[in-house]
């Protein structure tokens, strides 16, 4: 038989289960301020007209956005260097994939290079941005982390965007090597006064899905368009979740490597956020 007390500590194990979880959402929320911001810029210029052409004004928008994230300190010096970096290699990868017509940007604009407009490098910035805001307000940290095998596999992955055009596709050999070796590696991150942990690759695929959803959110505010959505707008293949998922990595490479070096060279006297694992310890000794 359960007892008043049984019941009183479900319930107060199930209403902290609940703030947990409002916690949660709550630090997502905030650390999603430049992807909010540039979804809000997104739906404006899309009903509003403008006296200059969309694009351009969007990147105007979002340079003062980047620019005021850090008068404001919501984002370090680093971090926007880290977020530009995310922008050269978005560029990089929206130049090819409009050549080869994986999908095409609607309208005309001064800032418009080979088809890209160059406010689109900040819609991969803004994963960027997520990272880092995210990284700080759950203080994350990362335990057995192989940097060199993980950067290994991030670029198999970004070049397999580019090759898979002229031989086999091979993002599922290769995913399946960067499970491979996340196996070990967990991210813990605190809410409340609770600490928490999930294995990484966990991590990257609830990331992925979510940027699926931003990719539909954006393609119905004719940010883009892929060729079936030009006439008639309906959801992203699901396909492209696997596809962010894996872009993830890349990202995350990124950052960690940031991160991995904060205690020896940015904050003299503090613990660096990244553990590499004994593996990668052990074989740098023997390097030596």
């Amino acid at each position: 038989m359960t007892t008043w007390t049984d019941r009183t500590a479900s319930s107060s194990r199930f209403v902290f289960g609940c703030l947990q979880f409002l916690r949660f959402g709550w630090l997502e929320l905030v650390s999603c301020l430049f992807p909010a911001f540039l979804f809000l810029g997104l739906g404006i210029s899309k009903y509003v007209d403008l006296p200059i052409a969309r694009y351009d004004a969007l990147l105007i928008y979002c340079l003062g956005l980047t620019f005021l994230f850090w008068i404001v300190r919501l984002e370090t010096w680093r971090e926007v260097a880290v977020i530009f970096g995310f922008h050269l290699i978005g560029l990089g990868l929206e130049l090819f994939k409009i050549q080869v017509g994986s999908w095409q940007y609607p309208g005309d604009a001064v800032t418009k290079v080979a088809g890209v407009p160059l406010f689109a490098g900040f819609m991969y910035a803004a994963v960027g941005s997520y990272l880092c805001q995210a990284w700080r307000r759950f203080d994350l940290r990362v335990s057995n982390y192989r940097p060199v095998l993980t950067t290994i596999f991030a670029v198999l992955i970004y070049a397999n965007f580019f090759t898979h055009q002229w031989i086999p596709d091979l993002r599922i050999p290769i995913a399946l090597g960067l499970l491979v070796v996340l196996r070990r590696t967990w991210v813990f991150y605190t809410v409340g006064v609770r600490r928490y942990r999930m294995p990484l690759a966990v991590a990257f695929a609830l990331i992925g899905f979510f940027l699926w959803i931003a990719e539909n959110f954006g393609t119905f505010l004719d940010a883009w368009n892929y060729p079936d959505q030009v006439s008639v707008w309906h959801l992203v293949h699901p396909a492209k979740f696997g596809a962010w998922s894996l872009l993830v990595s890349m990202s995350f490479v990124l950052v960690a490597s940031v991160k991995s070096l904060e205690g020896r060279l940015y904050h003299r006297g503090s613990t660096a956020t990244v553990e590499i694992s004994p593996q990668h310890d052990d074989a740098n000794q023997a390097a030596e």
